[in-house]
This record gives structure tokens, C-alpha cells and sequence, in this order.
């Protein structure tokens, strides 16, 4: 068992692979473990510390591995153990941490617990679901909704009883109360961390327990548009009763036990109505997740003052938790297009400013694949599209699809060396010019930026564990400063907008400029000038 630095994940970065669409191997159009192998050194040549690998376990794919039918081996899409247990090797030898995915809330329908669990009301699983009768009208139990829209229940014949399924009815929901499916899951996940595993991230962490009584939500007064789309009727109610429950907490006390075994690390995917809360619940008193996320800053909403109240209310509520500040995902519109206002060819001053923002926040950030090179959103036709949660809402809303399209590796048609053959999301052409080889031979692209800015920051303890505050700029200036014992306060301004911007700042008077940070910010005085997207660094004297 490995007994790594203490906290040494809260100066990590991490990198999140889609294995969908990272790079095919064998030809069939979908990337597999052995292209993750191969693109490690990619990987480990940003500087990033944990690579954060999506669901490959075996699953029929109906939500493309959120829905697991066997929790304790690799799906054949993606290679097999072999092939995973080559990829921990190498990641190790390059001395990058692995992180996968664990989805405990529920399964695929075809998991074989689930297949017996229907049988019948009187079987060894029959409790390790979520059963309810119908009301006396036929009517589901309660008026809880699927993120993925209706109801999120859904009636079997077999038992002539309602499943819950929080996602789409093909992934029912496992019961937590009962704790037979508890240890189910941590007899799983000691698996992977005896094959090496150094960390995990918990899919909709939130959501393992519901409310026994299966009460209903009550009408939100506020509709939710962070965590759901606004043309989703889910944001129409209190999340109170079907997700963040108190139990949960004693769960993950019990997962975080069996990760100290290990010397593992956890972070939380929180959706919630009040998600920071829940973030600092489950984060404080280091007996639980080391750290957690929220849709926050995954919204369209980008401006100073919002990205410094989501900072300051989690600190406010939590003292010894940690956060993790992620700004693109495989479930969001790329960050590009999402906080460009929809540009179709916005700058890549953007994508460098951005990361430097996101890497300067106190917390561990999370990068998503394709951010490092500027990509923007894809825009894929209805014909093509192959998420369910998309082809449901099309078209005012369009799903995941956008942000899931292959990485470009090379600047050349018709699939930028993703695979040889029919990809499985089409490659945008948009996307050829800002593929990994085209940007890796220009020393100003979004890449090579990031390289540096990564590796810079490495030098700069107080942006790893210093506390952060914020100077009162004006909209749209995020000012901050970062201070540590015994080292200098380093003084940071973000520019959020397409406008140049100045503004007076005291502090920078007393303070000399970092020029190898490259974000063309200036000063002259107490006066800072900073260009589009621009940003500024300096130490305090």
C-alpha cells in the first residue's frame, strides 16, 4: 500500500479522459484503453498530476458507460484488464496517479442484481432496489422527476410495482438503505485499488439515498437552471426527498475508510439545489470525500462577481474542506463557446485565460480533454446525435454530444488521427487547426501555454496552498490575491470580457510583475491595464 505526501492531491491537477473519444486503436470509431496508454506522455507533458478516466467497465451503453453492468471488468469496447493494468503501469512509470469513475447510484437494467431483483418481491435482491407501489389510481408513488425528463418512475410487470431511476429508465436505482448494496460497492471498488488504482471519482454522489417515505418534492420557488437545462421541467422542484440525503454522509465516511487503506483519493460530482452546501458537507472533517465539485462554474454564466461568490460562499461555509473548481466536463458545452457568448471563432486568449483563472482558484481544478487546445463546441446534426438526453429535448437543447466529438491529434482530414475508421461523433473541421500536432509546433498556442502556466505554477506554492481574497475591481476584473506564510502574496487580475479594461488597484504599486506568465496585463503605478481576456500577475514587495 502506497503512503503518498499528506494532501498531496491539494496541489494536484487533474485531467479528465473521455475513452469514448480520446483515440481508437483498433479501428471501430471508439477510443479505447490502449489509446489512452499511448497518449500518456501526452498527457504527462501538460504537467497535470491525476488523469481522471470516464466509465469503461462493461455496460450496454445506453448513457455510453453511466450505466454499469458489471462493476469489476472492462467493458470489450474499451480493451480488457490486461489492457488496464498495462495503462496503470505505464501512468505510474510517468508518475501520473489513475482515477476511474464509480457510478454506486445506480446500474444498467441489465445488470444481473437488477435482472433478479425484478423476478419477484421475495428473491435475495429483491431489496437491493428502489420498489414502490402504485397509487390507487395506477399513478407512480410520488412526484419525483428524471434528470433526463418525466417521471422517475417507471413500472414493471414482473413485480407490478414502480423502479426508481433518477437517469434514464434503463438505470435503476440501487436501495443504500439496505446494506447488502453498501458493501456491494465497496467490495467493487477495493478491486480496482488493489490493481492500483489511486483515486475515484463518485458519479452523482448525491444521489445513493432517498427519502424512505418517498414523500414529494415540494415546487421550487427558484428554477434551477445551473444543474439542469431551463427547458427541463426537473428544475421545477425541491430536490429534498429523491437525492442528498443524511445517510449519505455515514456512507462516505465508510468510503473514505477503505481509501485510506489505500492511500486513495475521492472527489464528488455534487448536483444539488444547493450544491456548495452539500460540497462542504461532504468534504469538511477529512473523513469523508477529499474533495468535491458542482455544475457552478460549468454554467453559461461567466463574469467576475460570479465566479468570486461561488469561491467565497464555499469557503465561507466550509473551513477544513476542500473544493475542486472545474470549468468543463463531458456533460457541459464547451467552455470556449459556453463563456465566449456563443462565439463560432472566439479568441484563444480566452482558453489561456481561463485556465490561468481556473488554476489560480483555491482548490484542485479539474481540466477536461480538448480544453488545453481551445476546442470549441461541435455542433453535431440531429441525425447524428447520440445522446438520449439531447434526442429527448432536441431542439432546444442538444445534449452532450458538443463536447464528446473525438480529440483532433493532427491538423489532417478526415478524422485528425482520432481513428482509421467511422468515428462515432463526427471530428468538427473546426477543430483541424487547433489539433494537438498543429498547436504543439507554435509556442503561442492554447497547448504550449498551458505547458508553461502549469509548470510555472508548480513553482509558486502560494497558488497550490495559500489562502485566497479578492480586491472589490469592477465588473469585469476578477482580482485576488493568494498569500502564504513565509511567501511573497502574489496578486492576480482576470479580465472576464472582449473589451480592454483598466482599472486602480493600490496594492499593485507596492508589487513587481511576473512577465514570463505572458497574459499581456500591465501596470503603471496603481493603474492596471489589461487587453481582451487579459490577465496580470505581480508579488507583493
Amino acid at each position: 500500500m502506497s503512503t503518498p505526501k499528506t494532501n498531496w492531491w491539494q496541489e494536484a491537477i487533474i485531467y479528465q479522459v473521455y475513452p469514448r473519444s480520446y483515440l481508437d486503436t483498433n479501428g471501430d470509431g471508439v477510443g479505447d484503453l490502449p489509446g489512452i496508454t499511448q497518449k500518456l506522455d501526452y498527457i504527462a507533458s501538460l504537467g497535470v498530476d491525476i488523469v481522471w478516466i470516464s466509465p469503461f467497465m462493461r455496460s450496454p451503453m445506453k448513457d455510453f458507460g453511466y450505466d454499469i453492468s458489471d462493476y469489476c471488468d472492462v467493458d470489450p469496447l474499451f480493451g480488457t484488464l490486461a489492457d488496464f493494468d498495462a495503462l496503470i503501469a505505464k501512468a505510474h512509470s510517468l508518475g501520473l496517479k489513475i482515477m476511474i469513475d464509480q457510478v454506486m447510484s445506480h446500474t444498467a437494467e441489465s445488470h444481473p442484481a437488477f435482472a433478479e431483483s425484478r423476478k419477484s418481491r421475495a428473491n435475495p435482491k429483491a431489496d437491493w432496489y428502489v420498489w414502490a407501489d402504485p397509487l390507487p389510481d395506477g399513478n407512480p408513488p410520488n412526484n419525483w422527476l428524471s434528470v433526463f425528463g418525466g417521471s422517475s418512475w417507471q413500472f414493471d410487470a414482473r413485480r407490478k410495482q414502480y423502479y426508481l431511476h433518477n437517469f434514464l429508465a434503463s438505470q435503476p436505482d440501487m436501495n443504500f438503505h439496505n446494506p447488502e448494496v453498501q458493501q456491494f460497492h465497496l467490495d467493487n471498488l477495493r478491486f480496482w485499488l488493489e490493481r492500483g488504482v489511486d483515486g475515484v471519482r463518485m458519479d452523482a454522489c448525491n444521489f445513493h439515498f432517498h427519502d424512505r417515505q418517498l414523500r414529494s418534492n415540494p415546487a421550487a420557488t427558484k428554477r434551477d437552471t445551473a444543474t439542469v437545462t431551463d427547458v427541463n421541467p426537473y428544475g421545477m422542484q425541491q430536490h429534498i426527498h429523491d437525492k442528498t440525503q443524511p445517510e449519505n454522509v455515514a456512507f462516505l465516511q465508510r468510503l473514505r475508510q477503505l481509501l485510506d487503506e489505500y492511500g486513495a483519493v475521492a472527489i464528488g460530482e455534487v448536483g444539488a439545489d444547493d450544491a456548495l452546501a452539500v460540497m462542504a458537507d461532504y468534504t469538511s472533517g477529512g473523513d469523508k470525500l477529499h474533495m468535491a465539485y458542482s455544475f457552478n462554474l460549468l454554467t453559461p454564466t461567466f463574469s467576475a462577481g460570479y465566479i468570486r461568490q461561488q469561491v467565497e460562499e464555499f469557503n465561507a461555509r466550509v473551513k477544513d474542506g476542500w473544493a475542486s473548481w472545474s470549468v468543463g466536463n463531458h456533460d457541459a458545452i464547451r467552455v470556449m463557446t459556453r463563456w465566449s457568448g456563443g462565439d463560432a471563432n472566439p479568441p484563444v486568449q480566452l482558453a489561456k485565460m481561463v485556465l490561468a483563472m481556473q488554476l489560480s482558484l483555491k482548490g484542485t481544478p479539474c481540466l477536461y480533454q480538448g480544453d488545453e487546445l481551445a476546442l470549441t463546441e461541435a455542433d453535431v446534426p440531429y441525425e447524428l446525435l447520440q445522446d438520449p438526453y439531447g434526442i429527448t429535448f432536441w431542439p432546444e437543447f442538444k445534449g452532450r454530444d458538443g463536447c464528446r466529438t473525438p480529440m483532433p491529434w493532427t491538423g489532417e482530414a478526415p478524422n485528425a488521427g482520432f481513428t482509421s475508421g467511422q468515428p462515432w461523433l463526427p471530428v468538427p473541421p473546426e477543430h483541424l487547426q487547433r489539433a494537438a500536432a498543429v498547436e504543439d509546433q507554435d509556442p503561442d498556442s492554447p497547448l504550449n501555454f498551458a505547458r508553461r502556466f502549469i509548470a510555472w505554477r508548480k513553482t509558486m506554492p502560494q497558488l497550490t496552498r495559500g489562502e485566497i481574497s479578492f480586491f472589490d475591481a469592477p465588473e469585469p476584473v476578477l482580482a485576488l490575491r493568494r498569500t502564504l506564510d513565509g511567501e511573497r502574496t502574489v496578486l492576480a487580475a482576470f479580465n472576464c470580457s472582449a473589451a480592454p479594461v483598466s482599472f486602480d488597484w493600490a496594492e499593485v504599486a507596492q508589487a513587481d510583475a511576473i512577465d514570463s506568465v505572458g497574459l499581456q496585463g500591465r501596470t503603471a503605478g496603481t493603474r492596471v491595464t489589461l487587453p481582451a481576456y487579459g490577465a496580470w500577475f505581480g508579488l507583493l514587495k
